[in-house]
């Protein structure tokens, strides 16, 4: 058990996520939105995020909830909608776009998240033990929306784009109000998501060899809910 060694463990920071809140019921997502996860992976982080939360209000455990939104950025797994969009069109395939691609979702610069953490991880102690904490930009694109401008930008047409179907549990809307962590860290996002989109079209056409070996990735067999297999 962990509280074998409560006396060593200056902070436990908890990486949770923003799917905990579920499709958004307000414009933008503070830390005490309902958590309403709509599938089995966002309730089981639910879980893990509660249950590090009892421990803080049960032992005092020194903890912190860290809840980002959707991450984008050099190196990311082929898996995640972005850099499997730039590959594509790396390699001439067509992009594959869940549902009609309107789900909205708040995407943060990889080196602007890592800047969050740092600050949490170096802050005053009491700024932030016990708190959930967003991790965001208070602006969502849609999936739609990031295809066609990658497509753009990497001198495509919007005929390699390929529609199937949603993904069960979609979460349709995602917003993060990020008022918390600006006024406790005086953290805010830095990086525009144009810039942050230009950056890592770069890397990926850089460094094919990172991630020629992770391909198997960008076909994930998914059951809808119709027991239909279908790749996303």
């Amino acid at each position: 058990s962990v509280l074998r060694y409560a006396k060593n463990i200056e902070r436990f920071i908890h990486i949770s996520t923003s799917e905990v809140y579920g499709t958004a019921q307000t414009p933008l997502m503070n830390e005490a939105h309902p958590l309403m996860p709509s599938s089995p992976y966002a309730s089981a982080k639910t879980g893990g995020d509660r249950l590090v939360y009892s421990y803080w209000a049960t032992y005092n455990l020194p903890v912190v909830i860290v809840r980002p939104f959707n991450n984008y950025g050099p190196r990311q797994h082929l898996e995640k909608a972005i850099p499997r969009f730039i590959t594509s069109c790396l390699l001439d395939e067509p992009l594959r776009v869940h549902g009609n691609g309107s789900a909205m979702r708040d995407w943060t610069f990889v080196t602007d998240t890592c800047n969050a953490l740092d600050r949490i991880i170096h802050c005053d102690l009491d700024k932030v033990v016990g708190q959930a904490i967003n991790i965001g930009t208070g602006q969502s694109h849609s999936i739609l929306e990031i295809a066609q401008l990658i497509v753009q930008k990497m001198g495509k047409t919007d005929k390699m784009m390929t529609y199937t179907g949603d993904r069960p549990g979609q979460v349709f809307r995602h917003t993060a109000d990020y008022s918390k962590i600006k006024q406790l860290l005086g953290w805010q996002p830095n990086t525009s998501f144009e810039e942050g989109i230009n950056q890592t079209i770069a890397w990926y056409t850089e460094n094919p060899k990172w991630w020629e070996k992770q391909l198997w990735m960008r076909d994930i067999p998914i059951i809808t809910k119709s027991g239909k297999k279908e790749l996303h």
